[in-house]
């Protein structure tokens, strides 16, 4: 009788073509091989191509020496967890970014679940855009604090939503990311800090997951390049996506990062990263503020991918390495994936419930590792499908 219930569900989402099965993979190098097939991977965060550069993975296995090689933490860090990797990875996120402090955390998912409840009341209010990823909607739900989602990157209603609230909370967040993981279109860090100043009480919570290592002059994201991190309060980011590692960070004030030291429970009530992912995580980190070439070669085939499709085939409020091909049925978009993959580029579908219900599409995710002629490969792949 239990596992009948189950089997319903399973049953109704396969019904609707949006049933999901893990599959293994393999990289090589810039490719990767699935079911004894090589594709040009394009469904990978690995903006930088830090993660399958083996020349970089040997550079840090040749730098360990025997002590480094701690591959457990073994308690969380108010215990026995807190080795001299987080410390050091922890002052160079600060000095990087100019700020007081930093916080390292076990995943993006442990902080925007964990820093918006500790920092919030029922005397606050967040203010939402609309599409923030499922981690940061979760992170609200476990919040005290009232919430309302304003539409997307929509500034005059968030305004609004503002004026409406002056007075009547102790704070009030606003919360954005900066690169969107599924449109591949920006926030407007700029206006956002305009409200700040403007209105009192506001604090602005920033996740720069898409944009680390991609965006600004060092690769510290679109908050470097907007020349605003000094106006973030929370600012955000992983180390899983183009730094090539696992974890995340916070930099901010030293006040709010002790606050949350005491009262944050995801990184109270957690065995704490591997003190040798933390030193290949710093190792990554210190490499990738110096890869402006592979940063400049990533834009550069981006603009060419957005410039030569049609319109009607992408999401033209795409600006980054995030090119979205709308389908519109869950079903069209599993098509149009096995059709592009036909053509050696390793896509996915996606579709509800990690993006509304008729918006399925394929996420193109362009890296460092495509070439111009991959590129153009690609272009006319999508311009001649037979799938519309």
């Amino acid at each position: 009788m239990e596992n009948r219930y189950f089997e319903d569900k399973l049953n109704e989402i396969k019904k609707l073509g949006n049933l999901r099965a893990l599959q293994c993979l393999y990289n090589n190098g810039s490719r990767i091989i699935v079911e004894n097939n090589e594709y040009i991977n394009l469904a990978s965060n690995d903006y930088l191509g830090i993660a399958t550069d083996r020349e970089l993975c040997s550079e840090f296995l040749e730098s360990l020496k025997q002590e480094d090689f701690h591959f457990s933490a073994s308690s969380s860090r108010l215990q026995t967890g807190n080795y001299e990797a987080h410390i050091a990875l922890e002052n160079r996120l600060s000095e990087l970014f100019h700020t007081e402090a930093a916080l390292v955390f076990n995943s993006g998912y442990h902080a925007n679940t964990g820093i918006l409840p500790a920092v919030t009341t029922n005397r606050s209010l967040i203010l939402a855009d609309k599409l923030v990823h499922a981690s940061i909607i979760d992170g609200i739900r476990l919040s005290a604090a009232k919430c309302i989602r304003f539409k997307h990157n929509d500034y005059q209603q968030l305004e609004r939503l503002i004026q409406q609230a002056e007075n009547k909370y102790d704070r009030i967040i606003i919360v954005t990311e900066s690169i969107f993981s599924m449109d591949g279109d920006e926030a407007d860090l700029q206006t956002l800090v305009k409200f700040k100043q403007q209105y009192p009480g506001i604090m602005l919570y920033v996740d720069e997951a898409h944009a680390i290592g991609v965006r600004g002059m060092h690769g510290l994201g679109c908050c470097e390049e907007q020349n605003v991190i000094e106006h973030i309060d929370f600012l955000i980011g992983t180390f899983g996506k183009a730094l090539g590692s696992c974890g995340a960070y916070l930099v901010c004030n030293k006040i709010v990062r002790e606050y949350l030291v005491n009262t944050m429970r995801t990184f109270i009530f957690t065995t704490a990263l591997p003190p040798i992912n933390l030193k290949w995580t710093l190792f990554t980190l210190n490499k990738a503020v110096m890869m402006n070439d592979r940063r400049s070669h990533l834009k550069r085939i981006s603009d060419l991918l957005r410039e030569e499709l049609p319109p009607q085939k992408i999401n033209i409020q795409s600006n980054s390495h995030i090119v979205p091909y709308v389908t519109g049925s869950s079903s069209a978009a599993y098509d149009v994936a096995k059709e592009i993959q036909k053509q050696g580029f390793y896509v996915l579908p996606v579709r509800p419930p990690t993006v509304p219900e008729g918006t399925a599409r394929i996420r193109i995710s362009l890296t460092a590792n495509c070439s111009v002629e991959d590129i153009l490969k690609l272009i006319n792949c999508i311009k001649t499908l037979s799938i519309q």
